[in-house]
């Protein structure tokens, strides 16, 4: 417990031995700890101090939360990033989903290592202005799981934060884990006292998905996050028509594919129709959506991304959506949204940009 940092072996949600309610609270029984901390003198957790000198060449930090798992947070952290940077701000990508880390993957940097310099960790660069941290650079094996307790994880996120040497930032994007668990109010309190922006909530249209945003907006409220908005992400299936497959079903239920002669019809009898995008819906919105949800509690809505093929194939690549056209229908909703929160959060910065 040295430093006030929490022991490995401490249960669950350990409020921290520098805690008023160390050794005292429930989280605290059965702990092998729990007379130590209870006796340890209290006081400022030393650490806090380095964090805020780290934090102090930062300019914006932004929390990027989800309810569930699965809904495309890590890629809209990731596409975010990328934006940023590309109108040439100074942007990190903080990697705290220490159970999945998925980052390194979609920004095209898995395999890269952690180096130390005497400044502290140095971050792994995409561009020479989007560096990256994440567990996913120091795990030997990417097969391996994580199985930590929440103290560990709470070390490793504060470690990130007072020893990765960022250099001057205007962005700081990190991408938490899904849910409202150890890990998020670790990092509310380690930034609390340097300032966070906020925090952008991504989910599917679905209810069984609103039902825990609702409450992922709730935490942010408890603890002091303003909301700048959510993401309504997969909001319906779009693709063009052209890069559909088309099967024809037969007598026995076999598929055959018949997509050469569909597209050669369409060009030869009705070449207009090889430029349509073609929309389903995959989730049941029925409900009013993401923004329906926004307007009931008062949170801004930034607007919906389809759920584009070709912008998972950028996520599996590790690349921007961005500089092609082939990402059509979800790059200009992405563009949409980011300007939306460069317009209303950071006017100062677009016209230095």
């Amino acid at each position: 417990m040295e430093n006030g940092e929490t022991p490995e072996n401490a249960n669950e949600h350990c409020p921290g031995p520098s805690s008023e309610a160390a050794g005292k609270s429930d989280a605290c029984q059965g702990c092998p700890n729990q007379e130590a901390c209870a006796t340890a003198p209290k006081g400022p957790d030393p650490d806090l101090v380095a964090i805020a000198e780290r934090m102090a060449t930062v300019k914006h930090k932004i929390l990027i939360l989800s309810g569930k798992g699965g809904v495309g947070k890590s890629t809209f952290s990731a596409q975010l990033s990328f934006a940023l940077a590309a109108k040439d701000f100074q942007v990190g990508l903080l990697d705290i989903d220490i159970c999945g880390p998925s980052i390194p993957k979609m920004l095209g940097l898995e395999g890269q290592d952690i180096h130390q310099s005497n400044l502290g960790w140095s971050p792994v660069y995409v561009e020479s202005n989007l560096g990256v941290m994440s567990i996913g650079f120091m795990l030997p094996d990417p097969d391996e799981a994580v199985i930590w307790r929440g103290p560990r994880k709470n070390g490793l996120i504060k470690q990130f934060l007072k020893d990765v040497y960022w250099g001057e930032l205007d962005f700081l994007v990190v991408d938490a884990p899904p849910g409202t668990s150890d890990e998020h109010i670790s990092i509310v309190q380690f930034l609390q006292a340097t300032g966070i922006d906020g925090a952008i909530i991504v989910t599917t249209p679905q209810q069984v998905s609103l039902i825990d945003v609702r409450k992922e907006v709730s935490f942010c409220k408890k603890v002091g996050a303003p909301v700048l908005g959510v993401v309504e992400n997969m909001s319906g299936f779009c693709q063009s028509l052209t890069d559909f497959r088309f099967l024809r079903m037969t007598e026995t239920g076999e598929h055959t594919d018949v997509t050469e002669k569909v597209i050669a019809y369409m060009r030869e009898k009705a070449p207009e129709m090889l430029d349509i995008i073609a929309a389903s819906e995959i989730f049941d919105s029925s409900g009013g959506g993401a923004a329906k949800m926004c307007s009931e509690m008062g949170v801004p809505f930034l607007g919906k991304v389809p759920l584009d093929p070709q912008l998972c194939k950028a996520a599996e690549e590790g690349k921007s959506c961005f500089p092609d056209q082939k990402c059509r229908v979800s790059a200009p909703a992405l563009k949409i949204i980011i300007e939306k929160l460069m317009t209303n959060y950071w006017p100062s910065e677009m016209s230095v940009e």
